[in-house]
Order: structure tokens, then C-alpha cells, then sequence
């Protein structure tokens, strides 16, 4: 079977080896050689040019030929025991069968030489024929290999000319068992394929040690009866005094029944050791029934333990929630999204993952959530038309939950920490009026919430209830603050989207947020955008000295003005009797002097001259005031 030589393809997966002058093909990707056999299907498909007549170990048509074998093995295992037991059976047709399947191996042996190997030491894939027939011949596989393979009663016919084989010829066709050490390695191989169910691989492999158990002893069995210099002084004897000259099929019937109620530890007792010699060896095979057991249930045990810990570990879950809402005495409605909640995680857990995740490089998380939520993230209103750059900082940072139907992901009046994108789903926003709840509108896939606590950095002013199962995505209030310093255009787009979208609320949703309106009205994003364009540093520093200042400021800050309340008094007349209102107006701070006094005279009708603190002090900087300052217009 020649090496195909180098052609191109499409696979997706990387060149595994590479040729080296010596002959040898180096491992550029320093596979653990435990692992390669799951990337063998990889060096096939690149077609690697190893030496004239050199086989590579991963070759598909290799993998066919060893597969083809284990099915050679599988009847080995099967006809040396019956062969030993049963003269008659080595003599008749299955002498032919078994010829045949020595040539089989005969062939295998030969090809052997000519495969390469993977050198452990140095990952190196040796070529080279003088290596490759060393290592073989030096191991115990060559030996053990042709003294499976040697057909001992054919030679033994052929000089003696007897066709009744001697006993130790019979036990030299045992060592035919050494071929199932490739079963053992096809199980290995099919336990590490992740497209064959493990559990339905693991429970071939327990039936199948089982039935060789089986098998084996009730033939064994049946030879210590037939070689008994008293057949009627045996265990079958007692039951068939002529049981040498009966049909084998009816010898191996009786040993496969008494060896299956002997494994099975049921003992009906009709057929049980009669002399020492069979007394012996049902001692010995008890105890090897327990340990046979033990192997038996205790791999059932785990693989059905397995299957089920997920299921075992949410009704743990779900009997905790009910413990401590019966015992806090929680509401029925708490308790029930308590539930759902708790349901849904489990549901959903295939889904998230999270524990692979964790264990992945940060690059290829980042690349997953990329390809998850990218586009949700750039359909949402806030980011539309903000770097590519600001994006991927925000994709990676973001967090994917799962909410089930009817459960709170915001609360209204609660701190605002985080905001939310609509990855799929539905969700309501409600408010309560005069304990009544309303429904506001319902938002979307792509659509955010939670945006506008975080940005007014105010109480949330809604609640948000999920309308069906949905998936959202979830970024920290702090974090994207520290993300936005760096990209003060970026920021200032971000609250002119903001604010373009707040124009366009529905009355009723823009009526629950008692500022609002008198905001809107006092911020000018046009005025603000062209401020950025003639002016790009002074989002960036404040002090004109630039070299003074070296910390960036945060562009939500620059694009949206300080707050300040005004009112159209000082306390200080009030109490002498002049008439005034009491409570001011917030509004945004604008930028100069003069733009402060005429939006004041706008708000109380009068014109003033100038603006005063609440301890009197005269105002002259704008620059010099502070978050929710009162200013007093006279």
C-alpha cells in the first residue's frame, strides 16, 4: 500500500507534520501522541509523501484494513476455546476458516514493516525502513504476532501425519488471544470519537467482555469433563453418560448453561462439580465472577450516574428554592420566577457552556462571542455608527444570560449597575401607578434596556419583564464608562444616538421620567456635534495646558452637559417677603454665561444680569460648577 503523494485541499484543519531531509516528518503543532489518532483522518487528507512503500499510520485505507481485522479477531476469540474443547470442530470445516484467517494476519505481519511510527521522545513520524523493522522485531509484537498466527495443528498434521492433535498443540492455538489486544485498541479509539455515543460504545464493550467471559469458561469447563479419565464421574457426565459421542452443539449447550447460572450467581444446582479437578475451578471461577461483577456494575453505575447528575443536580436545586421560600414565607409569584429561573439554567446550560469557556484563550472567546452577538450589538440604536474598534471592546466584555418568561430582568427604582442588549425574545416595560401595574411598550429583538438609568445615572425608571423566553447580553455600567474614555468621538455619537432615540419615545414613557422633557429641550446635538468637530481635543483634556492633564476624561461626560437646578430667587429674598417660587428647574448646563441667562429667562420670564450660589457667592466660570449645583438668576 504506497503513500499517496502531496495534493491540495480544502480541509480546514492545519498540516500536522512537515518533511525533513532525513526522512522523517516533524510535528509542527506538538500533538501529545495520545491525541493523534483523533487527528488521523487530518494527515490522510493532506496526502503526506513519505518514503517509496512506507505506510502512514493514519491512513484512511490503513484504518479500514485494521479495522477488517478486529472482525478476524472477533471469531479468533471465539473458535480457540471452542477448538479446544471440542476435537471434532478442528477438524471439519473450521480447519479451513481458520487457515484462511492466519493468512489474514500472515499479511499483516508483513505490512507491519512497512508502516511509520511516531517516535515518542521526539514526535518525530519515522519513515526510514531500517528503523521501522528494528523496532519491530525488538519488541515483544513480533514474537507474540507470528506465534498467533503460526497454524500449529496444519504443521502438526503435515510431519506426523495424524489428524488427532496432541493437547499441547491445543493449547498453542490459544495464543491466538493475543489478537485481542486490537479490539481493546478499536474500543479506545471509539470511546475517544466524539461523534459515536459514548454510552452505547462503553455498554458494547461490557457485553462483549461479558460473552467472552462466558464464553471461555463454559468451554474450559467442558475440556476438564472430556479429558476426565472417568467421563461419568464428571459434572456433564452425570447428566449425558454418553456425552463424547453426542453432537458438539449439544456439549455446548450444556457449558454455556451452566456457565451463564454460575456468572449470574443463580445456581439451580442440576449441573455442579463432581470431582476435585471441577470443584477446583468453579472456586476459581467465582471469584473471578466477582471481580467481573464488580467491573460490570460498577460502569453501568457510573455511566448511568453520569447521564443523569444534571438532572439530579437541578431537582437538589429546585428542592432548595422550595425550602427557602416556604421557610422566608415568599410570595407565590417570587417563588414561581425563582423556579423558572432556576429551570431555565439548567436548560440552558448546553447552550451557554460556560464552564468550556472558561477554560478556552481569551482570543477564541472573544472570536465566539463575536460571531454570537456582533450583530445584535451593532443593530442596537446606541452603537449605530461607533468604531469597529469600540465594538469588538464591547462584544467581548459582554456577558449572555437567559431569562425565562414572565421574570424581572430590571426593576424599577433599582441602582442601575448594568444595560442590556436584546439578543432574542420579547420583554415588557411596565411601571406602577397607584399600585396598578401598566404596560408601557414591549421591546424586541436587538433593542436595549436598562440604557437610560445607566446614562442619567438615575434609578431605573421602568421595569423590564421578559414576554417570553429570551436571550439578552449585558455589559457593566463601570466597565463601559472605562471603555468609552479612550473614544471620546465614539462617545459622542453614543449620546447623540441617545438622544435621538429619547425624541422618538412614545408621551406616556417619556411622561414617567419627570426631567426629561425640560432635558431634551435644553440639549442642542447639533451645537454639541459641531463643538466636537472645531473643538476634537477638548474632549479629551479639559486644562489648556495638555501637558498638565494626562487623564482622559469620560466622553459621556463631554457629550452630555452638567445638571444643574436654577430657580428665579435667592432664598434670601423669600424670607424678606419678596414673591418667588421656591422649587427650581433642572436643566442641562449650556455652554456659556450668556446662553445660562437667556435659558432662564425662557424658563421664568424675567430677564437677569447675574447668576449667585446659595451661599451668595457670584458665579463667573461656568467651568467651576458641579453636578446638581443651585444656581439663583437675578
Amino acid at each position: 500500500m504506497p503513500a499517496t503523494p502531496i495534493s491540495e485541499t480544502r480541509s480546514p484543519l492545519p498540516l500536522l507534520f512537515r518533511r525533513h531531509s532525513s526522512g522523517e516528518i516533524k510535528n509542527l503543532t506538538s500533538v501529545s501522541s495520545s491525541l493523534l489518532p483523533a487527528f488521523g483522518t487530518v494527515v490522510n487528507e493532506n496526502h503526506l509523501q513519505l518514503k517509496k512503500y512506507v505506510i502512514a499510520p493514519y491512513d484512511r485505507r490503513y484504518r479500514l484494513w485494521q479495522t477488517a481485522l478486529v472482525a478476524l479477531v472477533v471469531y479468533s476469540a471465539w473458535v480457540s476455546p471452542f477448538e479446544l474443547a471440542f476435537k471434532k470442530a478442528s477438524t471439519g470445516p473450521l480447519m479451513i476458516v481458520d487457515l484462511i484467517v492466519d493468512a489474514f494476519f500472515g499479511t499483516d505481519i508483513v505490512l507491519t514493516f512497512f508502516v511509520a511510527y511516531l517516535d515518542k521522545a521526539t514526535y518525530l513520524l519515522v519513515d526510514d525502513h531500517k528503523k521501522i523493522a528494528s523496532r519491530y522485531l525488538t519488541k515483544i509484537w513480533f514474537p507474540m504476532d507470528v506465534a498467533s498466527t503460526l497454524p500449529f495443528q496444519t504443521i502438526y498434521i503435515v510431519f506426523t501425519g495424524k489428524k488427532n492433535r496432541g493437547q499441547f498443540f491445543g493449547f498453542l492455538n490459544l495464543l491466538r488471544l493475543w489478537r485481542l489486544r486490537r479490539v481493546s485498541q478499536l474500543f479506545t479509539r471509539l470511546e475517544k470519537d466524539t461523534r459515536i455515543s459514548y454510552f452505547w460504545t462503553r455498554t458494547l464493550k461490557l457485553i462483549c467482555v461479558t460473552l467472552f467471559a462466558v464464553h471461555s469458561a463454559g468451554c474450559f469447563y467442558f475440556w476438564l469433563a472430556a479429558h476426565h479419565k472417568t467421563p461419568t464421574n464428571t459434572w456433564i457426565g452425570s447428566q449425558v453418560p454418553n456425552f463424547k459421542e453426542e453432537s458438539i452443539w449439544l456439549g455446548y449447550t450444556y457449558s454455556m448453561y451452566w456457565s451463564i447460572v454460575t456468572l449470574t450467581t443463580v445456581g439451580y444446582g442440576d449441573l455442579h462439580a463432581v470431582n476435585t479437578g471441577e470443584k477446583v475451578f468453579n472456586m476459581l471461577y467465582m471469584l473471578f465472577n466477582i471481580g467481573l461483577t464488580a467491573y460490570l456494575i460498577g460502569n453501568m453505575t457510573n455511566l448511568i450516574v453520569h447521564a443523569a447528575v444534571r438532572t439530579f443536580a437541578m431537582r437538589d436545586a429546585i428542592n432548595e428554592i422550595l425550602r427557602y421560600a416556604s421557610k422566608n414565607r415568599l410570595p407565590e409569584g417570587l417563588k414561581e420566577q425563582m423556579l423558572a429561573h432556576m429551570q431555565l439554567k439548567f436548560k440552558t446550560a448546553e447552550l451557554q457552556q460556560e464552564e468550556v469557556l472558561q477554560d478556552l484563550p481569551k482570543a477564541i472567546r472573544t472570536g465566539i462571542a463575536q460571531h454570537l452577538f456582533r450583530s445584535s450589538v451593532e443593530n442596537a440604536y446606541l452603537f449605530k455608527d461607533v468604531s469597529v474598534d469600540l465594538l469588538v471592546q464591547l462584544v467581548a466584555e459582554m456577558k449572555a444570560e437567559y431569562f425565562p418568561p414572565k421574570v424581572e430582568i430590571i426593576l424599577q427604582n433599582e441602582f442601575p449597575t448594568d444595560f442590556y442588549i436584546i439578543v432574542s425574545g420579547a420583554v415588557d416595560v411596565l411601571t406602577y401607578k397607584n399600585g396598578m401595574e401598566q404596560i408601557l411598550t414591549k421591546l424586541g429583538s436587538s433593542e436595549m434596556i436598562g440604557e437610560i438609568g445607566v446614562i442619567f445615572n438615575i434609578p431605573q425608571p421602568f421595569t423590564m419583564r421578559t414576554k417570553r423566553l429570551s436571550q439578552v447580553v449585558r455589559i457593566s455600567h463601570h466597565r463601559f464608562k472605562q471603555m468609552l474614555q479612550p473614544h471620546s468621538l465614539d462617545g459622542k455619537k453614543i449620546i447623540s444616538n441617545f438622544i435621538q432615540n429619547l425624541k422618538g419615545l412614545k408621551q406616556e414613557v417619556l411622561a414617567e421620567i419627570a426631567f426629561l422633557t425640560d432635558t431634551l429641550g435644553d440639549v442642542n446635538i447639533e451645537h454639541m456635534l459641531s463643538n466636537e468637530e472645531q473643538h476634537p481635543e477638548g474632549n479629551r483634556y479639559r486644562d489648556e495646558d495638555e501637558n498638565e492633564r494626562t487623564e482622559p476624561l469620560n466622553p459621556l461626560s463631554d457629550a452630555l452637559p452638567i445638571r444643574v437646578i436654577i430657580h428665579g430667587h435667592h432664598p434670601t429674598e423669600n424670607e424678606n417677603g419678596m414673591e418667588g417660587e421656591v422649587a427650581g428647574k433642572l436643566i442641562h448646563l449650556p455652554g456659556s454665561m450668556e446662553d445660562l441667562l437667556q435659558l432662564a429667562e425662557t424658563k421664568f420670564n424675567k430677564r437677569g444680569t447675574r447668576v449667585l450660589m446659595a451661599d451668595g457667592s457670584k458665579v463667573e466660570d461656568l467651568d467651576a460648577l458641579r453636578e446638581n449645583d443651585h444656581l439663583y438668576i437675578f
